[in-house]
């Protein structure tokens, strides 16, 4: 499927989900530089609908940002508390994709969208931000093709480290909870 079919069926998806949405707004509210909500938050609403499941309960809500001004973690609990006050109810997340590399031992990121480049699975490299104006702007990477796809994928940055993408396949709940995913090891 094209590209920008892709990237409009994903679109769809979040606007018909007002959960989402509302999220979406909440996290706009904060003003971060470069942010966006990824990882499972995105992967979970595609893999429920094409599963025809209801939506999963997420572990947590990962809110990305890159502010190479403001390293301290302590900012970024700073920024999960403010987001606690306003949905008490969600397991807010925050990282400032800026020290993050340190974390990873991979070489300073530019931006969040090259941050994940560098994570260890394609359709886990999936992003989405609420523009002030209404648009949704997706940063993905390596494409839509394998979340769409329900395919597993190790990105280039996890067959470097393919220990971790295994153990990351062995302790997260996806080939349980989807069990029409497809694991592809390059």
């Amino acid at each position: 499927m094209s590209h920008q079919i892709l990237f409009s069926r994903l679109e769809a998806l979040i606007r018909a989900d007002a959960g989402s949405i509302a999220l979406l707004e909440t996290v706009r509210s904060l003003d971060l530089p470069d942010w966006a909500i990824g990882a499972g938050f995105v992967r979970a609403l595609v893999w429920d609908h094409l599963s025809g499941k209801a939506k999963s309960y997420l572990d947590d809500i990962d809110v990305l940002y890159f502010d190479p001004a403001q390293l301290s973690q302590q900012q970024e609990r700073t920024y999960e508390r403010a987001l606690q006050e306003q949905k008490p109810q969600i397991p807010w997340s925050v990282k400032n994709q800026a020290r993050m590399h340190l974390r990873n031992d991979n070489p300073p990121y530019k931006n969040t969208e090259d941050a994940m480049r560098f994570w260890l699975e394609t359709p886990t490299a999936v992003a989405v931000r609420l523009e002030k104006d209404g648009a949704l702007t997706i940063l993905a990477p390596f494409g839509l093709d394998d979340l769409f796809g329900m395919i597993i994928r190790a990105t280039p940055a996890g067959l470097e480290k393919i220990d971790q993408f295994e153990e990351r396949l062995r302790i997260k709940p996806w080939l349980s909870q989807w069990p029409d995913i497809k694991v592809v090891r390059n």
